[in-house]
């Protein structure tokens, strides 16, 4: 199994980062007043990252535990690529301070010009390391790793701020053989919101059911 479950390896960072998120409400927490996703779904949950561009504090957080990862997991990355477009910013930080190139993958290609999928300059065989901000289903984000492979880039990993842990996502990982690390997660998340009484024992149950079967969730 290539996805990373070791929750004990970075239990710290998992924290902080989702101390973090939940302080700047990158994350919000509705069980009794769920969101509309865009898929339709019903989610208690709603998760926009790139809120973390606008706190500095928050940011370099962020970007000091996508650097300190990457270290330990991936002494020979060559560069770092972000999935448009919300992991554009924070790859690009990543990159910058691991003073590696950067590139960046489009949802699908440009219509006029070069008609690019991948943006920057990608030597083929260069040992790459994926930067995402959210895995939900990972269907995006494994397009990317798709396109970069096409490109005869070696995909070294994956990591992200933050998944949803749907059992839809870490099959579908598996399946492509893409390792996944994500700086926090849904359990560490709900385990600060507890202590930080951002929601209460109660709704805990809520939480963890919409996991199980998000499409049905609340119909």
């Amino acid at each position: 199994m290539l996805i990373n479950k070791s929750y004990k390896i970075m239990s710290d960072i998992q924290k902080s980062v989702a101390e973090g998120l939940l302080s700047i409400k990158a994350i919000k927490l509705q069980p009794n007043n769920p969101f509309t996703w865009a898929s339709g779904w019903k989610s208690p949950i709603y998760c926009d990252n790139r809120k973390t561009l606008s706190f500095p504090a928050i940011r370099t957080l962020v970007r000091d535990a996508f650097v300190k990862t990457i270290k330990e997991k991936y002494p020979d990355v060559e560069v770092i690529a972000g999935v448009a477009t919300g992991a554009i910013a924070q790859g690009a930080l990543v990159a910058d301070a691991l003073g590696l190139p950067f590139v960046y993958v489009r949802s699908s290609a440009k219509d006029h010009g070069l008609g690019n999928l991948i943006e920057g300059d990608l030597k083929s065989n260069a040992k790459v390391v994926v930067i995402e901000d959210l895995i939900s289903t990972g269907g995006s984000s494994l397009k990317a790793v798709e396109a970069l492979r096409a490109a005869e880039a070696q995909v070294l990993g994956m990591v992200a701020i933050f998944t949803y842990g749907f059992a839809t996502a870490e099959n579908a990982f598996a399946e492509k053989q893409v390792e996944l690390t994500t700086l926090s997660n849904y359990n560490a998340m709900i385990d600060v919101a507890v202590e930080t009484k951002y929601v209460s024992e109660n709704d805990v149950e809520t939480l963890k059911l919409w996991r199980q079967n998000p499409s049905e969730w609340g119909k």
